[in-house]
């Protein structure tokens, strides 16, 4: 039996990555159930909000997604870089629709009734959540290749921590303004939210992209070898 072409073959990196990647899609939204303040971010929002700031743990997934992208963009170019985003739509919203049908399926009446309350109050969403999600991703996503990928034309093959970084704030930003906007406009006074939101994100962006990008465009060359 003759092999596929060679042509169609994944590089192994890509393909490890592209994994990575639709773990981190799903896994994001249960994160983001919880709020965390880690130091020093805690203080930070003091001379700007008067309050310590606080941010949905699923950021640290969203970074990862940021990161994983970056590096797909750094190692095959633009268009895989956005292909990966768009095939992340089919995790995230396969995850949605499953969740809605657990939700919907009754529960066995030997499950302890705490242990189910905090069940379907995790996983329980408003549909302009579900559709704040789906839309804040695939634009801050495919923000983050465009502004890294047209960086590297500008600026070239260096300073791949300050194209990683800078691409990484600015989608951070458009995903929380939509996100936000989206899911909570006209339920509350959103400009509080959205200020610390942006604030921890970047200050987040800032702090753990650049190391994270080293890691991640050195483990893919290591992976094609």
């Amino acid at each position: 039996m003759e092999s596929p072409p060679s042509h169609r073959l994944s590089p192994p990196a890509l393909f490890a990555f592209a994994i990575f990647y639709g773990g981190m899609v799903c896994i994001a939204g249960v994160l983001g159930n919880k709020q965390v303040a880690p130091w020093p971010i805690d203080q930070i929002g003091y001379p700007v909000l008067g309050r310590p700031l606080a941010v949905e743990a699923g950021i640290f997934a969203f970074l990862l997604l940021v990161v994983a992208s970056s590096a797909v963009a750094e190692l095959y170019g633009r268009t895989v870089a956005n292909r990966l985003v768009r095939i992340g739509f089919v995790p995230l919203i396969v995850s949605m629709l499953l969740t809605f049908v657990v939700l919907a399926v009754p529960a066995s009446p030997e499950m302890q009734p705490q242990r189910l309350a905090a069940f379907e109050l995790m996983m329980g969403a408003t549909p302009r959540i579900w559709l704040g999600g789906i839309v804040a991703y695939g634009v801050s996503q495919t923000l983050n290749v465009t502004i890294f990928a047209w960086l590297k034309g500008r600026e070239g093959a260096g300073m791949l921590w300050l194209r990683a970084g800078l691409a990484s704030v600015l989608s951070q930003i458009v995903d929380t303004l939509l996100f936000v906007t989206i899911a909570f406009y006209g339920e509350f006074p959103v400009g509080p939210l959205l200020a610390g939101q942006m604030l921890a994100k970047v200050v987040l962006s800032a702090v753990l992209v650049p190391p994270l990008i080293y890691a991640f465009v050195w483990l893919g060359r290591r992976l094609d070898r």
